[in-house]
């Protein structure tokens, strides 16, 4: 079993945060990484923690129609969402939260391993046991998925991304990502819940605290985002709201 490389960030990592605490579709989360890391110059790391209602996000690589159920998202209202970053497709609702780091680095694969590796190491400073990262994007606690991430580079920065398993509806997770039919038997969420863990399991903490302690960890400064860093988050968010974009074509 792999151990977790204690790293600590080795610059001052400044937590953002929104001046009113809306609610915001994922697009808009996509664009303040964006936003973050082409225009702030408060330092060289940023880290902030986000949720959405129910949503599909997909690789900037793959084909909407393979990998999402389109017909399920619309009739049960989860939105979807293509990312710039490569990787798979994941789910995201209310009930998980969504990490975004930004830093001031070039290469990505150093840059991702030690992403992986302070997340890992952050969840065992509240308290989990047997975290680490295993293959190339996931953090595992034991033999179990508790986030996937990926990441995608900018000039001059790099933005890793994942989402954190505090709890979930399992039933959309497994019908929301185009599913095989082995998994929509009868077994499909049982199948769907040995291979992924939550950390309401592992954990007394609530959502609320387990989220305050990241952020206490991580964290060195707090920004707060003005008005006219909203208005810029919006402008890159149209980008993201583009049907060309979403579908691919």
């Amino acid at each position: 079993m792999q151990s977790v490389i204690k790293t600590e960030p080795a610059n001052i990592m400044i937590y953002i945060q929104l001046a009113q605490n809306n609610p915001h579709k994922l697009s808009f989360y996509l664009a303040m990484e964006e936003y973050v890391a082409k225009t702030l110059n408060l330092g060289d790391d940023y880290f902030f923690m986000w949720q959405v209602e129910p949503t599909v996000i997909f690789g900037r690589n793959q084909v909407i129609e393979n990998e999402v159920n389109l017909e399920y998202c619309k009739s049960h209202h989860i939105n979807f969402f293509r990312r710039k970053s490569g990787g798979g497709c994941v789910y995201a609702d209310m009930s998980n939260v969504m990490l975004s780091y930004i830093t001031s680095e070039n290469n990505v694969e150093e840059t991702f391993k030690r992403y992986l590796q302070m997340i890992s190491e952050t969840l065992e400073s509240i308290g989990l046991e047997n975290v680490h990262p295993s293959g190339h994007n996931d953090i595992m606690i034991g033999d179990r998925k508790v986030s996937g991430n990926a990441i995608y580079h900018l000039p001059g920065k790099i933005i890793a991304h994942g989402t954190l398993l505090y709890d979930t509806d399992m039933e959309h997770m497994l019908h929301a990502i185009t599913p095989s039919k082995q998994k929509l038997s009868k077994h499909g969420v049982q199948s769907v819940r040995q291979r992924i863990c939550l950390l309401k399991d592992f954990s007394d903490l609530s959502f609320h605290e387990i989220r305050k302690r990241i952020k206490e960890h991580l964290c060195d400064k707090v920004y707060t985002l003005n008005e006219k860093d909203e208005e810029g988050i919006k402008q890159i968010e149209q980008e993201y709201l583009q049907p060309k974009f979403i579908y691919g074509k």
